[in-house]
């Protein structure tokens, strides 16, 4: 499919400057349409590509083939065409599996505490939470925005949403800060001794860093030979939208108001399964070119190699078996981006059981009484 699209985009522009329907539709008429045609095509073609990234997800998790050999050739392709460093991404995205929801060993989407926003704690006067976590509509916008286009790229290289007890520039390629020079400046060196792998494991990320640079190649060839903007307009924006989707999906899979995050003894696997929610993604078109990734996450974290075409009905059976502990929102996502992102502020340093608070310091869900933090804080009603 992202091929046929790919064919149909090269008609767009000769077909909108074409003399016959500059005649039809006036000249800014033609231009205008010219213009939706290309948002057009960004749109479906950024879904395709992340329904190829998932499949890559897919492989990764050794759920598209029995055979080993094959999800890998497959997985790597594929991710490696969307700048994903694939076996270095499966490593670490397997760790989050194991350890989803834990706040000392989960690999992503960790969330920050009070202390890391320099918040006092509560009982010692009155805390002005707005001079801390106000922001305006505008820039609040500019920050979701940012996190919706640079997210991804920035926790493979930099680590950002990431484990917070990893060393300063732990990324996905090499183990601290190889990627600049002893005068800051940027190096292709790939050393591939992260904190993130093993001694067993390097030559696998040495392989996914190689898929990287021949991607930065057949890049620079492209652009040599059909320019920059034909490259961004056929692929670069798509792909900017594979990292919209990506972490879009992501985020709203695993951070809620009603999501637990657990501390010490209090995490188990269960808990940390069932510690995500499944969003009703765009309806159709997220079941068609996503995959179904969105609409069924939660039975995924039970049984990561189970295949994306048995999640409804898996889902079904899950739903009967773990009752109100499973999670589904319906709300619309572009709305629940925006209050999740709002409203999921920080947890609390101290508590074996924590939930996000808001703007206002407030919590929507609060722990069963044995693992209460005591709190002067007022906690929103329960709902």
């Amino acid at each position: 499919m992202a091929a046929a699209l790919w064919t149909l985009a090269f008609h767009i522009d000769p077909t909108f400057r074409s003399e016959r329907i500059v005649r039809a539709l006036t000249h800014p008429g033609a231009e205008t349409a010219r213009r939706v045609a290309w948002l057009v095509y960004w749109w479906f073609q950024g879904l395709t590509f992340t329904g190829v990234w998932v499949v890559g997800h897919e492989c990764g998790h050794g759920a598209f083939s029995p055979n080993r050999r094959i999800c890998d050739i497959i997985g790597f392709i594929t991710h490696t065409l969307l700048w994903t460093p694939y076996f270095s991404w499966q490593i670490s995205h397997h760790r989050h599996h194991r350890n989803h929801a834990s706040m000392e060993r989960d690999e992503v989407y960790v969330p920050k505490t009070r202390s890391d926003l320099g918040i006092p704690k509560e009982g010692h006067g009155a805390i002005d939470y707005e001079e801390y976590l106000g922001d305006t509509p505008i820039y609040t916008l500019f920050m979701l925005l940012r996190q919706q286009i640079f997210a991804f790229p920035a926790y493979l290289l930099f680590n950002v949403s990431g484990q917070k007890g990893y060393p300063k520039w732990t990324n996905h390629f090499d183990r601290k800060a190889s990627f600049f020079g002893s005068a800051g400046v940027l190096t292709s060196q790939f050393a591939a001794d992260s904190i993130l792998f093993t001694k067993r494991q390097r030559n696998v990320v040495l392989i996914s860093n190689a898929g990287i640079m021949a991607m930065l190649w057949i890049v620079s060839q492209s652009v040599q030979r059909w320019g920059a903007l034909t490259v961004i307009k056929f692929y670069g924006i798509p792909w900017l939208l594979v990292s919209h989707w990506f972490i879009m999906i992501t985020y709203l899979h695993h951070t809620d108001t009603e999501l637990p995050h657990y501390r010490n003894a209090q995490w188990n696997f269960q808990r940390g399964a069932a510690a995500t929610v499944d969003r009703d993604f765009l309806g159709w078109q997220g079941r068609f070119f996503l995959h179904d990734v969105a609409h069924f996450h939660v039975i995924h974290h039970f049984f990561p190699m189970m295949p994306f075409y048995n999640g409804p009905e898996a889902t079904k059976y899950l739903k009967e078996f773990i009752g109100e502990h499973y999670r589904l929102s319906n709300k619309p996502v572009f709305k629940a981006l925006w209050d999740t992102y709002n409203e999921c502020q920080f947890v609390e340093d101290e508590g074996d059981i924590v939930f996000y608070r808001n703007r206002k310091g407030q919590a929507k869900i609060r722990p069963a009484a044995p693992y209460r933090r005591s709190s002067a804080v007022e906690d929103l009603p329960q709902h």
